[in-house]
């Protein structure tokens, strides 16, 4: 296979990742070693996913506090939706230090502070401004026939739920009228513990294909809503735990146990908001609302990404989504709880 000008990859020494995009990571015999993605999916949409990537790249070129916050990207192909990067061989994904139990409050500030760092470069004129996809007040409606025929029966079945949920499509309208008014800032958008890496002692941001000028209470969202569900799969774990305990999960149970893993990981949130805030310094007075509200948002779509891979919803992915559609129906209640809240001096 060649690689855009940077030679062909060594057959023997080339590997393929699993994941929704296809991905190859290798030495190629130009003495390079790269990282290679083609983009899967409608080639509109693929060419839009790669002209954002392309964006950031410009975006945080223009500003060196932010220039060395994402892989370094070497070439491009927009009509085949193919991005290559400089292979990061050392990199280190947090979010296998989450699932360790190892990814600490010092490196929680440091994300803080790169996505403040993110949120505060000045836009270029080209950034994309239109929505992203999720969450989507037409896909709460119905699925269009196109979309319908390549779900599986589990995907169908959670969108089925969602959709007979009228206060859920109620609470999705609200947050997007909110974000319609809300100051747009240049936005990951896609953000999740996994696309932080850190390689020796850099921390870098992965993933940018839906990178534009958005909410910045998304990314926020993001983050905190990953430690929201990390608690919530920890419930029926022992992680954390001073001892194991072997009991019946009844609803009691599961609610203690939810309040007490989440407490145990809310430091995390606090430390990343602490940071972001730093760096932000001024910030509109509803970021924190909105970005509980999308953390709320992060469970439900957590539920619709499992339905895609596997043949039945699981209980514990179904009280994941139940909690945040409780938080995105009324984030008010729960900024304080989700660590959001103000910081103190």
């Amino acid at each position: 296979m060649e690689v855009l000008g940077k030679g062909n990859f060594l057959r023997d020494q080339v590997e393929s990742r699993l994941g929704r995009n296809n991905i190859w990571v290798g030495p190629t015999n130009t003495g390079e070693s790269v990282f290679v993605k083609r983009l899967l999916g409608d080639r509109p949409d693929v060419a839009k996913r790669v002209r954002r990537s392309l964006d950031m790249q410009r975006v945080l070129a223009d500003h060196p506090e932010g220039a060395d916050a994402a892989p370094a990207l070497i070439g491009h192909d927009v009509d085949n939706g193919i991005l290559v990067f400089e292979n990061l061989e050392e990199a280190q994904p947090a979010g296998d230090l989450m699932v360790e139990d190892r990814f600490d409050t010092e490196l929680a500030m440091r994300c803080g502070r790169l996505v403040g760092q993110l949120h505060e470069t000045e836009p270029t004129p080209e950034l994309d401004e239109s929505r992203p996809l999720f969450p989507s007040e037409e896909l709460l409606v119905g699925v269009p026939v196109t979309m319908f025929d390549r779900l599986g029966n589990t995907e169908l079945e959670a969108w089925r739920l969602l959709q007979q949920d009228p206060e859920l499509h109620e609470g999705v309208l609200r947050l997007l009228a909110a974000e319609d008014v809300a100051p747009k800032t240049p936005t990951h958008c896609d953000l999740r513990v996994d696309q932080f890496l850190l390689v020796g002692e850099r921390l870098l941001i992965t993933d940018w294909e839906e990178f534009r000028l958005a909410d910045p209470a998304r990314d926020v969202g993001g983050f905190a809503g990953e430690w929201l569900y990390r608690a919530i799969l920890d419930i029926v774990t022992s992680r954390g735990d001073a001892e194991f305990l072997d009991i019946d999960f009844t609803q009691e149970v599961v609610l203690t146990r939810g309040v007490e893993k989440f407490l145990r990981l809310r430091p995390l949130v606090e430390t990343f908001w602490q940071g972001y805030l730093e760096v932000r310094g001024e910030v509109d007075p509803e970021i924190a609302e909105r970005a509980t509200a999308y953390a709320g948002w992060h469970m439900i779509d957590r539920l619709i990404a499992a339905a895609a891979q596997r043949p039945r919803l699981l209980g514990i992915e179904r009280a994941a989504a139940g909690i945040g559609r409780t938080a995105l129906l009324a984030p008010e209640r729960f900024v304080k709880t989700l660590g959001l809240g103000p910081v103190d001096d």
